[in-house]
């Protein structure tokens, strides 16, 4: 295509797209204005810009909307605005209560016994971003004090710190709660001297009698025979199950689990031993009671969480009371839950476990894991904007794939290089008088990227076999060609003539350049594989790259060597 033929090209283009943002109605000065904001090599030509655009303003504004649409739709354009969503005003959060500007501390609090998925997101998002909106901070604690039936996994904590880090979480500061084991003894000791806790040395016989609500026999032993009984406890003089510590709540409390609920247990460290700390403990606080005193030692004020643990809110009231400290303001939410994804941790693990060498890893692009969604090609700012419209609603939250994809379309269509890929091939052989270099752009809203392709005659390439159903269309970057009984033959180079014969514009790929490839897109815990031929310039990418494929959709470069590319989305 000649300089003129590709001036013309883009005035239509950017005439097109500028009639269908404002209607139907294009103007010449915002069509002039568009094309040498995003092509300032041609300011040289906005005379030349002005003049066609007069020319085409006329003839688009006579056109019908949806005409507009499928002429821009046929030239294999696809306007969306891109910019508006890239950089679009940020999504207000609602104010929270007593909060004091310098004064915030939030947490995210993460149990490390796997990695974190887009459900475990949204409190971690939110603490932060509200945390920066009151110039606070915000804590990552590890909360991994259970080593037999939430084993932690050592590599979980690096990889949730990778998963925050991709979702732009930063943390201002870091705890491990199995660190800060001496801490809870002596908290749980002062709570024994206080007369808010005791040592229980009949379990099963203590929870028979609160199930009836009655007191435990040990429940008001003296506290010199309680602080014994604590000693007694750190040193492993008791087997898993004989001893625990309990918090004196009310043992006629209309809900049987937080009578009297449990603080601290023994856990054989030998059987179970916790991948920071080793056997070095057997005394293990619970969730609740380590919760309780980190959310104080560490000032937290805000505490965002699942409405799952309205209950645990109650619980720790018990130490706060004991202890005379103030408790942090809760804000509870639902569940957020992907359509379409597995996000069970147990469920990921089961699978994995019984279908060995089947999936990936915990990034598997069929997870609604953060890494399996990263490794899909999902953008983290997508992640965000979902995160942030659904915010913090009380009512469990059921998201859609297609809104996601949606809000990740926007964002991959303006930084997404375009190349050639043609699904379920047809070969066709040339019949052309010379040699045609069909010169592409990369991207269309970046024209001064592009690529050179040459094809003579008795060359063939590779066109898709429903296209190939057509009489006639035209070849990006080619031309206008009929399907004859010996192949496809070139008609010419006519954009007014694709225009006239509503010509839709295809994809295809020279032979001599094709590389063939397996498209793999993830449903369910399978794959749908989408085979075919993409061109050769794909190999000059690098793992990680996403990419448009012109009319089919969007993928991701996850390996090169061998080539591996998943299906992000249309």
């Amino acid at each position: 295509m000649d300089k003129e033929s590709e001036l013309d090209k883009i005035v239509f283009i950017f005439t097109l797209k500028n009639a269908i943002k404002h209607n139907g109605k294009a103007m010449v000065k915002s069509v002039v204005s568009s094309i040498v904001a995003e092509n300032p090599e041609l300011k040289k030509n906005a005379r030349e810009i002005a003049k066609l655009a007069r020319v085409y303003v006329d003839k688009v504004n006579s056109l019908g909307l949806d005409k507009q649409k499928e002429e821009l739709a046929g030239l294999g354009v696809v306007l969306e605005e891109k910019k508006e969503a890239v950089r679009g005003e940020k999504k207000q959060l609602p104010p929270l209560p007593n909060a004091v500007e310098g004064g915030v501390v939030t947490r995210f609090a993460p149990n490390p016994d796997f990695v974190i998925h887009i459900g475990n997101a949204r409190p971690a998002i939110l603490s932060y971003e509200y945390a920066r909106l009151y110039k606070g901070k915000m804590i990552l604690r590890f909360e991994d004090t259970d080593p037999r039936t939430k084993t932690p996994l050592i590599d979980a904590y690096e990889l949730i710190r990778e998963d925050l880090k991709w979702l732009g979480v930063v943390p201002d500061e870091e705890y491990v709660q199995s660190r800060r084991l001496e801490i809870y003894y002596g908290i749980v000791k002062d709570m024994i001297i206080r007369g808010c806790a005791y040592v229980d040395l009949n379990v099963n016989k203590s929870k028979e009698l609160l199930a009836v609500g009655r007191e435990p026999p040990d429940r008001n032993k003296g506290v010199e025979e309680q602080l014994e009984g604590l000693d007694r406890m750190k040193e492993n003089y008791f087997g898993e199950g004989q001893a625990v510590i309990r918090v004196k709540t009310d043992v006629r409390h209309p809900n049987p689990s937080i009578r009297d609920w449990i603080a601290f247990r023994i856990i054989d460290a030998e059987k179970h031993p916790h991948p920071i700390v080793g056997s070095k403990y057997f005394l293990w606080p619970t969730y609740n009671f380590a919760v309780s005193v980190d959310d104080h030692l560490l000032g937290i004020t805000h505490v965002l969480r699942g409405k799952e643990h309205e209950l645990n809110t109650e619980k720790q009231r018990y130490v706060y009371n004991c202890m005379g400290w103030n408790m942090p303001n809760y804000i509870h939410f639902g569940r957020l839950k992907l359509e379409g994804f597995i996000m069970s941790k147990s469920y990921i693990r089961k699978v994995m476990d019984e279908r060995p060498g089947e999936f990936l890893g915990y990034d598997d692009p069929r997870f609604g894991t953060i890494s399996g969604l990263r490794r899909r090609g999902i953008l983290p700012e997508s992640i965000k904007e979902l995160i942030m419209e659904v915010g913090v609603k009380p009512g469990d939250a059921k998201i859609s794939w297609t809104n996601l994809a949606a809000i990740n379309r926007k964002k991959l269509d303006y930084m997404a290089d375009r190349l050639m890929f043609v699904e379920d091939p047809v070969r066709f052989k040339l019949i052309q008088d010379n040699c045609l270099t069909a010169t592409i752009p990369y991207h269309p809203d970046r024209r001064e990227r592009t690529r050179s392709i040459t094809v003579c005659d008795s060359d063939s390439l590779y066109i898709n076999r429903q296209d190939a159903s057509k009489k006639e269309f035209r070849l990006v970057g080619l031309g206008n060609y009929e399907v004859v009984e010996e192949g496809i033959k070139f008609i010419n180079d006519s954009l007014e003539y694709a225009r006239k014969k509503g010509l839709q514009i295809i994809q295809w790929v020279p032979e001599k350049d094709a590389l063939g490839i397996d498209v793999l897109e993830p449903n369910g815990l399978k794959f749908i594989r989408h085979r075919g031929f993409v061109e050769g310039a794909i190999m000059a990418y690098t793992e990680g790259t996403k990419i448009q494929f012109i009319r089919f959709g969007f993928i991701i470069i996850d390996s090169l060597n061998p080539i591996r590319i998943f299906y992000i989305h249309k």
